[in-house]
């Protein structure tokens, strides 16, 4: 293996080693969610006129848990490392910035992926289940991974200790990801709230995704497709360049 396979194989390793805690614990907190939102809300809440509710909330709740994991894994792995010393032994390796960048955000895409199928696989048997395009949702759940891959990779660089990382978790990616439409159509909202969730990238990741399954969203999936695509490219060009300068780790 070259340098980028070998960090890429850690970081695979590195959460793997423990999935009790990264893969089946996110899966049972989703099952949680469905078997509470679901059985509250199933006979008062219609969306797109012919899909249950139960159905509409297995996609949003499987890639609210892909997201929240792909960011969890490049944020922790480099905050641990910076915390506990050992990043100076990459630091002393001659991978190039972007061997960083494929290894931390591939991992993270890897968690994702299977913390999602774990998800959808623990949920399906509630309620009849179908996929319209495979291909949209492999798409969306690629993207959205390694979107938050890479978000979490700027903030394990920004943060130097756990406090700061758990804010900008907490004030930023949980609430960007519960006001997306995991739980609600945007069309069950007022005006002015749908105009801001239009501003969150986040509900077009959901929204695109949740089109494979349906065939039917909020909005279209080649506008989701597009605004996706731009802000993977923003936040990986940002953090191709901090990796590039050092940012935070370098002395």
């Amino acid at each position: 293996m070259n340098g980028w396979q070998t960090l890429l194989y850690k970081e695979v390793l590195r959460f793997w080693k423990v999935s009790f805690q990264t893969i089946a614990a996110p899966v049972l907190t989703a099952v949680l969610y469905l078997l509470i939102f679901g059985h509250v809300l199933e006979d008062h809440v219609k969306v797109y006129d012919r899909i249950s509710y139960t159905a509409f909330l297995i996609p949003g709740l499987v890639m609210m848990s892909l997201l929240q994991n792909a960011f969890a894994n490049s944020s922790s792995s480099l905050i641990q490392s910076k915390i506990m010393g050992n990043l100076v032994f990459l630091l002393l390796t001659p991978l190039s910035h972007w061997a960083w960048f494929f290894a931390y955000v591939g991992s993270s895409v890897l968690r994702g992926l299977v913390v999602g199928s774990g998800v959808l696989l623990a949920t399906v048997w509630f309620t009849q289940l179908t996929v319209v395009s495979p291909l949209w949702v492999l798409l969306f759940a690629i993207l959205g991974a390694a979107l938050l891959g890479t978000l979490g990779l700027i903030a394990g660089l920004w943060a130097e200790k756990f406090d700061q990382l758990a804010a900008f978790q907490n004030f930023l990616i949980m609430p960007m990801t519960f006001l997306s439409g995991v739980f609600y159509s945007i069309h069950s909202l007022p005006a002015f709230w749908q105009g801001v969730s239009h501003l969150n990238p986040f509900f077009y990741m959901i929204d695109g995704f949740r089109y494979g399954f349906f065939g039917v969203s909020d909005v279209s999936p080649w506008l989701s497709l597009v605004i996706v695509v731009t802000a993977l490219l923003a936040v990986g060009g940002l953090a191709v360049r901090l990796l590039r300068i050092g940012y935070k780790i370098r002395g």
